[in-house]
């Protein structure tokens, strides 16, 4: 299940206790800048949708998954990859790390390779299990890591 953080969706989700492997579209490491890029954040926040994470129940060797969609300048500091291990912190989590992919009009930039893989680092030396989803489809602006104009990740799947 899929979701950009419905603090009621998860916890309703926990109770049914179905089994099923939760992802959410986090993008952020502070309200401000989660707020910017997803509204959804002026009703659950940071601290309420990890409190609500932290009361999933996850079975053995299951993860709950986190996809971020890096921005240049945006959420893709050395800072904010401390802020989100320190975040995740206590919580079995992999976190997708997806470099947004340019279109003409956006105003958002894909971050050097340099800089993704170096937060990534951090991550790993954290401890936080964590990927590089390179996307297909940047052609046709149908990939992961999309944003479209009002912030919403392309293909986020947010069904909660």
């Amino acid at each position: 299940m899929s979701t950009v953080g419905l603090v009621s969706g998860i916890e309703k989700l926990a109770r049914e206790d179905l089994g099923v492997n939760l992802a959410i579209s986090l993008h952020a490491t502070t309200d401000a800048v989660r707020g910017r890029l997803m509204p959804i954040n002026t009703s659950w926040n940071l601290e309420a949708l990890l409190e609500a994470v932290r009361g999933f129940p996850l079975p053995t060797r299951r993860r709950i998954f986190f996809e971020y969609v890096m921005l240049d300048q945006i959420n893709s500091s050395l800072e904010d990859a401390r802020r989100l291990a320190k975040l995740l912190r206590g919580v079995r989590a992999k976190v997708n790390l997806i470099p947004f992919n340019d279109w003409e009009g956006t105003q958002f930039r894909r971050p050097p390779l340099s800089t993704i893989l170096a937060f990534q680092s951090v991550l790993l030396d954290a401890g936080v299990t964590t990927t590089v989803r390179w996307s297909k489809g940047e052609d046709i602006g149908a990939a992961c890591g999309q944003l479209n104009e009002t912030g919403a990740a392309a293909g986020s799947g947010a069904n909660l």
